[in-house]
């Protein structure tokens, strides 16, 4: 099952939605990663693991982090090959001084944003719906 590509319908449908929760990203190395409790993320690069998790468990498990996060679905299923979405979306926020950690998934696009303006971005993103539905 393939998702949506077309650009201007992604802008349009993108249903944004806040996923409660504070997040952190942490590096660890990869004999921590067993002691962790549901990360949402891990990704491996040569220094360490990198993971996401609620920022419940990074205290829990004495994790160092450097900020809090607020997660943003789009709510749309986008196709991987989709070419422009996250690039406008980021582009969008850019110009709001809002910094984006972007992360796709088989089904959704995620938009880990600073947390104190999680709010805000969704109100951006559903600007950036509104427009496009009026070109």
């Amino acid at each position: 099952m393939s998702g949506e590509s077309d650009l201007k319908s992604l802008l349009r449908d993108m249903k944004p939605e806040i996923i409660p929760g504070e997040y952190v990203f942490c590096s660890i190395q990869e004999n921590q990663l067993g002691a962790l409790e549901n990360p949402l993320l891990v990704f491996r690069e040569s220094e360490g693991s990198t993971v996401i998790v609620t920022k419940v468990v990074a205290e829990d498990n004495e994790l160092d982090f450097n900020s809090s996060w607020g997660l943003v679905t789009l709510s749309i299923h986008s196709d991987l090959e989709a070419v422009g979405f996250l690039a406008a979306i980021t582009g969008h926020l850019a110009e709001a001084g809002i910094s984006v950690n972007a992360v796709s998934a088989f089904y959704h696009d995620h938009l880990f944003v600073p947390f104190e303006r999680v709010d805000e971005v969704v109100s951006l993103l559903l600007d950036l719906t509104d427009s496009s539905r009026v070109k």
